[in-house]
Protein backbone atom coordinates (compact mmCIF):
# COMPACT_ATOMS: atom_id res chain seq x y z
CA UNK A 1 0.00 0.00 0.00
CA UNK A 2 1.17 3.77 -0.23
CA UNK A 3 0.79 6.40 2.34
CA UNK A 4 0.41 9.56 1.02
CA UNK A 5 1.62 12.05 3.58
CA UNK A 6 1.84 16.03 3.19
CA UNK A 7 2.44 18.33 4.98
CA UNK A 8 -0.29 18.51 7.71
CA UNK A 9 0.68 14.81 8.55
CA UNK A 10 4.31 15.29 8.57
CA UNK A 11 3.94 14.52 12.68
CA UNK A 12 1.63 12.12 12.27
CA UNK A 13 4.04 10.15 10.11
CA UNK A 14 7.38 10.93 11.49
CA UNK A 15 8.21 7.31 12.00
CA UNK A 16 7.49 6.36 8.45
CA UNK A 17 9.73 9.67 7.02
CA UNK A 18 12.63 8.44 9.20
CA UNK A 19 12.44 5.52 7.90
CA UNK A 20 12.20 6.76 4.22
CA UNK A 21 15.22 9.23 4.69
CA UNK A 22 17.05 5.99 5.38
CA UNK A 23 16.31 4.05 3.07
CA UNK A 24 16.97 6.57 0.51
CA UNK A 25 20.63 6.99 2.28
CA UNK A 26 20.58 3.20 1.65
CA UNK A 27 20.01 3.77 -1.78
CA UNK A 28 21.28 6.77 -3.10
CA UNK A 29 24.34 6.89 -0.95
CA UNK A 30 24.90 3.28 -0.10
CA UNK A 31 23.98 1.49 -3.10
CA UNK A 32 24.29 4.28 -5.79
CA UNK A 33 27.11 6.35 -4.93
CA UNK A 34 25.71 9.43 -5.08
CA UNK A 35 26.84 13.11 -4.13
CA UNK A 36 24.26 13.22 -1.92
CA UNK A 37 23.81 15.31 1.27
CA UNK A 38 23.38 12.65 4.54
CA UNK A 39 22.61 13.29 8.38
CA UNK A 40 23.75 9.89 9.85
CA UNK A 41 22.02 7.22 8.37
CA UNK A 42 19.34 9.46 6.46
CA UNK A 43 19.54 11.00 2.94
CA UNK A 44 18.25 14.68 3.19
CA UNK A 45 18.22 17.64 0.84
CA UNK A 46 16.91 20.75 0.53
CA UNK A 47 14.12 19.87 -1.36
CA UNK A 48 12.66 18.23 1.73
CA UNK A 49 12.34 21.34 3.69
CA UNK A 50 9.85 23.01 0.68
CA UNK A 51 6.57 20.76 2.19
CA UNK A 52 6.69 18.26 -0.63
CA UNK A 53 4.17 15.76 -0.98
CA UNK A 54 5.56 11.62 0.04
CA UNK A 55 4.42 8.62 -1.65
CA UNK A 56 5.57 6.10 0.89
CA UNK A 57 5.32 2.60 -0.26
CA UNK A 58 4.62 -0.14 2.60
CA UNK A 59 4.46 -3.82 3.24
CA UNK A 60 1.68 -6.13 4.88
CA UNK A 61 4.19 -5.83 7.83
CA UNK A 62 4.79 -2.57 7.89
CA UNK A 63 8.05 -1.94 6.17
CA UNK A 64 8.91 1.13 4.65
CA UNK A 65 10.33 -0.31 0.96
CA UNK A 66 9.89 2.38 -1.78
CA UNK A 67 8.86 6.58 -1.57
CA UNK A 68 8.98 9.46 -4.27
CA UNK A 69 8.75 12.91 -3.48
CA UNK A 70 6.35 15.45 -5.08
CA UNK A 71 6.70 18.58 -6.22
CA UNK A 72 4.88 21.35 -8.28
CA UNK A 73 6.53 23.04 -10.86
CA UNK A 74 5.46 26.40 -10.28
CA UNK A 75 8.13 26.09 -7.09
CA UNK A 76 11.39 24.85 -6.97
CA UNK A 77 12.12 21.72 -8.89
CA UNK A 78 15.21 19.96 -8.79
CA UNK A 79 15.17 19.79 -12.53
CA UNK A 80 15.40 23.71 -12.99
CA UNK A 81 17.50 24.45 -10.26
CA UNK A 82 19.81 21.59 -9.79
CA UNK A 83 20.13 20.06 -13.15
CA UNK A 84 19.35 22.60 -15.62
CA UNK A 85 21.95 21.80 -18.14
CA UNK A 86 19.16 18.55 -18.73
CA UNK A 87 16.63 21.42 -19.83
CA UNK A 88 19.26 21.59 -22.97
CA UNK A 89 18.01 24.76 -23.93
CA UNK A 90 14.40 24.41 -23.05
CA UNK A 91 12.52 25.65 -20.59
CA UNK A 92 11.73 23.85 -17.63
CA UNK A 93 7.95 23.22 -17.09
CA UNK A 94 5.96 25.95 -14.83
CA UNK A 95 2.41 25.20 -14.53
CA UNK A 96 -0.02 23.89 -11.98
CA UNK A 97 -0.66 20.80 -14.57
CA UNK A 98 3.02 19.33 -14.34
CA UNK A 99 4.54 17.94 -10.89
CA UNK A 100 7.95 16.97 -10.05
CA UNK A 101 8.72 13.35 -9.08
CA UNK A 102 12.29 12.97 -7.85
CA UNK A 103 14.47 10.51 -4.84
CA UNK A 104 12.19 7.67 -6.55
CA UNK A 105 13.78 4.79 -4.55
CA UNK A 106 12.99 0.83 -3.95
CA UNK A 107 14.42 -1.10 -1.09
CA UNK A 108 12.86 -4.66 -1.60
CA UNK A 109 14.44 -8.36 -1.23
CA UNK A 110 15.60 -10.21 -3.79
CA UNK A 111 12.57 -12.43 -3.64
CA UNK A 112 10.24 -10.21 -3.10
CA UNK A 113 6.66 -10.13 -5.58
CA UNK A 114 7.35 -9.15 -9.02
CA UNK A 115 4.75 -8.16 -11.48
CA UNK A 116 5.69 -8.87 -15.52
CA UNK A 117 8.76 -8.15 -17.01
CA UNK A 118 10.32 -9.22 -13.70
CA UNK A 119 9.33 -5.45 -12.28
CA UNK A 120 9.24 -5.45 -8.79
CA UNK A 121 4.94 -4.88 -7.30
CA UNK A 122 6.25 -2.31 -5.28
CA UNK A 123 7.85 -0.29 -7.82
CA UNK A 124 4.31 -1.07 -10.11
CA UNK A 125 2.51 0.04 -7.15
CA UNK A 126 4.66 3.10 -6.52
CA UNK A 127 3.94 4.11 -10.10
CA UNK A 128 0.38 3.17 -9.81
CA UNK A 129 -0.01 5.39 -6.52
CA UNK A 130 1.88 8.64 -8.34
CA UNK A 131 -0.53 7.98 -11.42
CA UNK A 132 -3.54 8.21 -9.00
CA UNK A 133 -2.06 11.18 -7.35
CA UNK A 134 -2.01 13.12 -10.78
CA UNK A 135 -5.31 12.16 -11.85
CA UNK A 136 -6.56 13.35 -8.86
CA UNK A 137 -5.32 16.93 -9.09
CA UNK A 138 -5.67 16.81 -12.59
CA UNK A 139 -2.45 16.45 -14.11
CA UNK A 140 -1.01 15.93 -17.94
CA UNK A 141 2.50 15.18 -17.01
CA UNK A 142 5.07 14.42 -13.86
CA UNK A 143 8.43 15.85 -15.07
CA UNK A 144 11.02 13.93 -13.67
CA UNK A 145 15.28 13.75 -13.64
CA UNK A 146 16.08 9.95 -13.39
CA UNK A 147 19.04 7.24 -15.49
CA UNK A 148 19.24 5.65 -18.36
CA UNK A 149 18.47 1.80 -16.05
CA UNK A 150 15.37 3.46 -14.08
CA UNK A 151 14.35 5.31 -17.94
CA UNK A 152 14.32 1.52 -19.56
CA UNK A 153 12.77 0.04 -16.49
CA UNK A 154 9.84 2.50 -16.94
CA UNK A 155 9.48 1.53 -21.00
CA UNK A 156 9.63 -1.87 -19.84
CA UNK A 157 6.49 -1.20 -17.18
CA UNK A 158 4.52 0.69 -19.80
CA UNK A 159 4.95 3.83 -18.74
CA UNK A 160 7.59 5.46 -21.13
CA UNK A 161 9.50 8.70 -20.71
CA UNK A 162 9.33 11.14 -23.54
CA UNK A 163 12.74 12.95 -23.34
CA UNK A 164 13.33 16.81 -22.97
CA UNK A 165 16.73 15.95 -24.26
CA UNK A 166 19.81 13.31 -24.42
CA UNK A 167 21.01 11.96 -21.28
CA UNK A 168 24.22 13.48 -20.15
CA UNK A 169 26.98 12.55 -17.14
CA UNK A 170 26.20 13.80 -13.87
CA UNK A 171 28.87 12.39 -11.30
CA UNK A 172 28.71 8.29 -11.93
CA UNK A 173 25.50 8.30 -13.46
CA UNK A 174 24.23 8.61 -17.18
CA UNK A 175 21.05 11.12 -16.60
CA UNK A 176 18.11 12.03 -18.57
CA UNK A 177 15.17 14.40 -18.17
CA UNK A 178 11.80 13.54 -19.42
CA UNK A 179 7.82 13.94 -19.32
CA UNK A 180 5.84 10.89 -17.67
CA UNK A 181 2.16 11.35 -19.26
CA UNK A 182 -1.14 11.22 -16.32
CA UNK A 183 -3.93 9.17 -17.95
CA UNK A 184 -6.66 6.45 -17.18
CA UNK A 185 -5.21 4.27 -19.68
CA UNK A 186 -1.29 4.44 -18.29
CA UNK A 187 -2.64 3.82 -14.94
CA UNK A 188 -4.25 0.81 -15.93
CA UNK A 189 -1.80 -0.82 -17.92
CA UNK A 190 0.20 -0.51 -14.67
CA UNK A 191 -2.12 -2.18 -12.27
CA UNK A 192 -2.41 -4.85 -14.74
CA UNK A 193 1.21 -5.72 -15.41
CA UNK A 194 1.85 -4.67 -11.68
CA UNK A 195 -1.19 -7.20 -10.92
CA UNK A 196 -3.25 -4.74 -8.96
CA UNK A 197 -6.67 -5.07 -7.79
CA UNK A 198 -6.99 -1.94 -5.97
CA UNK A 199 -6.06 1.37 -5.63
CA UNK A 200 -2.52 2.18 -4.67
CA UNK A 201 -3.12 5.17 -2.24
CA UNK A 202 -5.17 4.18 0.45
CA UNK A 203 -5.26 7.72 2.62
CA UNK A 204 -8.05 9.57 1.50
CA UNK A 205 -8.52 11.74 4.19
CA UNK A 206 -4.62 13.34 4.23
CA UNK A 207 -5.23 13.40 0.59
CA UNK A 208 -7.75 16.34 1.10
CA UNK A 209 -5.99 18.00 4.04
CA UNK A 210 -3.06 17.89 0.75
CA UNK A 211 -5.63 20.04 -1.60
Amino acid sequence: MIQLIAPPSYGEFSGTLVEMHRLRHRVFKLRMAWDVHTSGDMEVDDFDALGPIYLVQVSQSGQVQGSVRLLPTLGSIMLRDTFPALLQGQPAPSTPLVWESSRFAIDVAADAAKGDHGITRAAYELFAGMVEFGLSRQLTDIVTVTDVRMERILQRAGWPLRRIGNPSAIGNTLAVAGYLAISGEILSNLRKAGGLSMPALWTPVIFAAAA
